[in-house]
């Protein structure tokens, strides 16, 4: 029952960092300092919870959110993208390392879990800066920055709603697709 807990937390908090990398690894690191859900204390994941790591990852924090234009283009998106696939096998690693002897599963896991919740998000926040006008198209990095952090927070709380968070990013990702398909269908009853 252990195992399929960790599994689950692990599932959610990778799935968290796939939103945005830096504010769920920041509240996780936070909370297994204090050893409040998730412990990486004794593992070869503890500098996850180390005062410099948290120290580093708010200075990224805090450069993104400050340099946000930058990265809103395709490059910066990547980047994000590529950071948050990391955090999320890393933490998804060491959520197995806590309290097994085999952590390298989740690396593989976790980085499936955040590539699948990126894919999702990505789709929907496509579709829906394209109907935005600027100004507000401007806020939904805010809106996936507190997503991220109340699916990281659930996940290390309450493991199970991780499989909820994965099944409704498959979800949109697929009703994305779904949507790019009849998006064109309308153009050829014009002809």
């Amino acid at each position: 029952m252990k195992l399929l807990l960790d599994i689950l937390q692990g599932m959610g908090v990778s799935a968290a960092t796939g939103l945005r990398p830096f504010l769920p690894t920041l509240l996780v690191g936070a909370l297994a300092a204090d050893d409040l859900g998730v412990d990486f204390d004794g593992t070869d994941f503890s500098f996850l919870e180390s005062p410099w790591f948290l120290l580093a990852i708010t200075a990224a924090l805090v450069v993104t959110t400050l340099l946000r234009a930058r990265f809103e283009t395709p490059a910066g998106e990547a980047a994000l993208g590529g950071i948050g696939l990391g955090l999320g096998a890393l933490l998804f690693a060491g959520t197995l390392d806590d309290r097994h002897a085999t952590w390298w599963p989740g690396l593989l896991a976790g980085l499936v879990c955040a590539f699948i919740a990126q894919q999702g998000a990505r789709s929907l926040i496509t579709r829906t800066r394209a109907r935005l006008d600027a100004e507000a198209a401007g806020a939904l990095f805010l809106y996936t920055e507190s997503a991220a952090l109340v699916l990281a927070g659930l996940s290390v709380l309450i493991p199970p709603i991780s499989v909820l968070a994965i099944a409704f990013f498959i979800w949109l990702r697929l009703g994305g697709r779904r949507r790019e398909g009849e998006k064109f269908a309308g153009l050829r009853i014009l002809r």
